[in-house]
């Protein structure tokens, strides 16, 4: 299974971004070879708008059927919804904490929009 993260750094031990639409990048972390690739997204970093649909657009061309982010909001939320990714809200400190969290069970699914739009 693959698991995205938003972030601005490139490994493991990269922050966990809390702004899914505007992070950086995604690390999308395969499960079952232990294996990550990094995604660029910074041309959503300064987008009028639309930030959030092309970030979900983004992870769902990585293939990842999950993603762990601080907070989606509401465009985004569909957008991956309708691609069967699951999004789940953290508030760890890196990617790794995020990822032992994700396996381990601890990280509450979001069901909804967890912030409004165009939040900074």
């Amino acid at each position: 299974m693959k698991i995205a993260f938003s972030t601005s750094g490139s490994d493991l031990n990269a922050p966990l971004d809390t702004r899914f639409g505007r992070a950086a990048k995604f690390l999308v972390y395969d499960t079952e070879t232990k294996a990550f690739e990094v995604i660029d997204n910074a041309q959503n970093l300064n987008a009028a708008q639309g930030a959030g649909i092309q970030s979900a657009q983004n992870v769902a061309a990585s293939g990842a059927q999950a993603l762990v982010s601080g907070h989606c909001g509401p465009k985004a939320f569909r957008v991956l919804g309708a691609a069967g990714i699951k999004a789940y809200t953290s508030n760890a400190a890196t990617l790794t904490e995020a990822l032992a969290q994700y396996l381990s069970g601890a990280l509450k699914e979001l069901k909804a929009a967890d912030v409004e739009g165009h939040w900074a």
